[in-house]
């Protein structure tokens, strides 16, 4: 018993900084708080392009009846066009996903009444209740969409979380995939420009 104290005494750091790494590994909650972190920084972040830019993917316009969307209420979300979209793909399973989702709600109640803002937060799990479940438990507001039909790859290719803003015109002008901080004046700028 003595060896093992002496043990521990001389790497006590040790034991503590792999406490915490198995912590990090196993909750997905501990994993999104490191996240947010690291994504607060703003050194994730991508920025706004301009139109007809490199970054622009070659997308000329968004097809918005080939996009279809469903609310909780069963409705089909179609009326953007003609304003800025914020679209967020995610999943309550995915830890980044999670470690952003703090900074999209802020950024939902800031525009949530702006006319020419729509949201777009849209649900990949497989069961849509867990997506719901998870909304709920964490007191955030954003809308709940989940796809009913095939995505165009020009917006998401698959990764989580991916996140979208369109122009008024579909062009997209931001494609980010992985964790950001969407509360930075930074943003809202970007935001506010496509707004005008």
């Amino acid at each position: 018993m003595g060896q093992l104290k002496k043990w521990l005494v001389s790497n006590g750091s040790t034991v503590v900084l792999a406490i915490l790494l198995i912590v990090l590994l196993v909750n997905p909650d501990a994993k999104a708080w490191l996240m947010r972190q690291v994504a607060s920084t703003g050194l994730l972040n991508s920025s706004m392009s301009e139109p007809g830019n490199k970054d622009d993917k070659g997308a000329s316009g968004i097809s918005y009846a080939d996009f279809p969307l469903i609310n909780e209420q069963g409705k089909n979300i179609s009326d953007w066009k003609g304003k800025v979209v914020f679209i967020n793909f995610w999943a309550s399973w995915c830890p980044p996903c999670r470690a952003e989702f703090p900074s999209i709600q802020k950024f939902y109640e800031k525009y949530r009444s702006h006319p020419d803002l729509v949201f777009l937060t849209v649900n990949l799990d497989n069961n849509p209740a867990a997506g719901k479940a998870y909304l709920k438990e964490k007191g955030f507001t954003v809308p709940f969409l989940t796809p009913a039909g095939s995505v165009p790859k020009e917006i998401y290719d698959g990764s989580l979380p991916t996140t979208v803003v369109l122009d008024k015109q579909g062009k997209i002008r931001l494609r980010h995939t992985g964790v950001a901080d969407y509360s930075k004046d930074s943003f809202y700028n970007e935001i506010d420009t496509l707004l005008k």
